[in-house]
């Protein structure tokens, strides 16, 4: 598939995310398989921690130095490959990362499942000074079209990542990092169904940089497959993590199928991998990335001023001591007033004192939103932010604006820090949408805006590949 024949479907997925629409009926449900995946060849590369890496999107420019320098074998030189000065479109990051796979398969660094598998992982990390475990199931889901409602997204994409993970699928043919996907569920999770299995020494281990231990456990009996692929088949599927490359894999899904003279629905590039995880599960935890905003004009700044004071209640917030503790009181303040509803915190129009948004004209900021968008998002807080901050007040009103104008991060001093340096005017400051509202939002077919949503933490790349030729 070339570019050309791509584009259109990428502008479709990302400019009607604000357009309500109904889910069609469909008699679909969702298709949970095992499949056979790529696993590192212990006999040849010894440690899988040496191998494994975050997701893409998480690594920092040095970070991916590093994770090239840690063995030649890691899987960053599948999925986050170096740029060269001398990159071609016959010579690039993305036909080197198809050539270093098939080397790794002939290799046998990397080598095929002998029979279809699901594979249960189980996360262990600390958060919060406590130690926490969280399962998931890496599977194949099968691809559904968005209007059916059965797989369903919370949050607008854009154009630039999308483009670049339909690159790197076209190249490589492979699932690298698994789509994060949510399930609801009365009774016990996923973990229920794994008792016999959980009691038998995981198949593979490893730890990541950031300390938190992986331990995964192959599952090749049928009876346990049927009774998951059952399990599943009621479920409606919400992405949680992972919006860009599910509209990527529907996008090289179309035309892969376009290109067949005969179609059986049986093809790998029907499905997709993801890792299924209980909506409901404690240690599912999400952020709401801050804002950081730069490349305003003194008179945008002014009009800011102004128009804050007409709908909002302004509290200013002193420094304390240390940036750190500073942080930590500011950040709690938000969260003790964000239970009376939506509220936000602005940095760098008041020096160093941060400005609380305390919403007092609801009625009038709902009328400044799209008449059309549902109740469920209309009152969080990121569109209150994207809406009547971003697009209204400070005109930051396009796609190409935003990505001018606008980044994110989930971290506080981090925000803090880069406005203070002067890289950046302003930091909105947000607590966390609750799942729940994510849950309601994907309910509805309108999507948040860009990067509303922070799951932690994230799967690493390298557990399993999964391939999207046919046996």
């Amino acid at each position: 598939m070339d570019l050309g024949s791509f584009y259109p479907l990428i502008d479709l997925y990302c400019s009607s995310w604000y357009t309500p629409f109904a889910y069609l009926r469909s008699d679909s449900v969702a298709d949970v398989q095992p499949f056979r995946g790529l696993r590192y060849n212990l006999e040849q590369i010894g440690d899988l921690s040496m191998v494994i890496s975050p997701p893409f999107d998480v690594v920092s420019s040095e970070e991916q130095i590093l994770y090239h320098l840690r063995s030649p074998y890691n899987v960053i030189r599948l999925e986050f490959g170096e740029e060269r000065p001398k990159d071609s479109p016959r010579d690039n990051k993305y036909t080197r990362a198809a050539q270093t796979m098939e080397s790794w398969l002939r290799q046998a660094i990397l080598v095929r499942e002998e029979h279809p598998a699901f594979y249960l992982v189980e996360h262990r990390f600390r958060y919060q000074n406590s130690l926490r475990s969280r399962f998931g199931l890496i599977a194949r889901v099968r691809l559904e079209d968005l209007s059916t409602g059965q797989i369903r997204l919370h949050e607008r994409t854009m154009r630039g990542p999308a483009l670049d993970r339909r690159r790197l699928l076209q190249s490589c043919r492979a699932n690298f990092n698994p789509i994060m996907g949510m399930f609801q569920h009365e009774g016990e999770g996923i973990g229920s169904l794994f008792r016999e299995v959980k009691v038998k020494s995981p198949t593979l281990s490893a730890m990541d940089n950031y300390g938190a231990a992986h331990y995964i456990w192959v599952v090749t009996d049928e009876k346990t497959i049927a009774q998951v692929s059952d399990f599943f088949a009621d479920k409606i599927l919400y992405i949680a993590d992972g919006h860009h490359r599910y509209e990527t894999a529907l996008a090289y899904h179309r035309d892969q199928r376009s290109a067949l003279s005969s179609y059986s629905g049986k093809e790998a590039f029907n499905f997709v991998m993801m890792v299924l995880m209980d909506s409901e599960d404690p240690n599912l935890i999400m952020f709401t990335p801050h804002r950081l905003v730069q490349g305003l004009e003194a008179e945008t700044l002014e009009r800011l001023e102004k128009g804050l004071g007409a709908y909002f209640h302004k509290e200013l917030l002193p420094p304390l001591a240390t940036q750190s503790e500073t942080l930590e009181s500011w950040l709690h303040a938000l969260k003790r007033e964000g239970h009376s509803g939506a509220i936000l915190g602005l940095y760098g129009l008041h020096g160093q004192h941060l400005c609380l948004l305390q919403v007092r004209e609801k009625e009038a900021l709902v009328e400044r939103m799209p008449a059309d968008w549902p109740s469920p998002l209309k009152d969080l807080n990121v569109s209150l932010l994207h809406w009547v901050i971003l697009r209204q007040m400070l005109g930051i009103d396009s796609a190409e604006k935003e990505e001018s104008c606008l980044e994110y991060t989930r971290d506080g001093l981090e925000a803090l820090s880069r406005v203070d340096s002067g890289a950046f005017q302003l930091a909105f400051l947000l607590n966390p949408v609750p799942i729940s509202s994510v849950l309601a939002a994907s309910d509805t077919g309108v999507r948040m805006p860009p990067k509303s949503t922070y799951f932690y933490p994230k799967t690493p790349t390298g557990l399993v590949i999964n391939p999207l030729w046919d046996d």
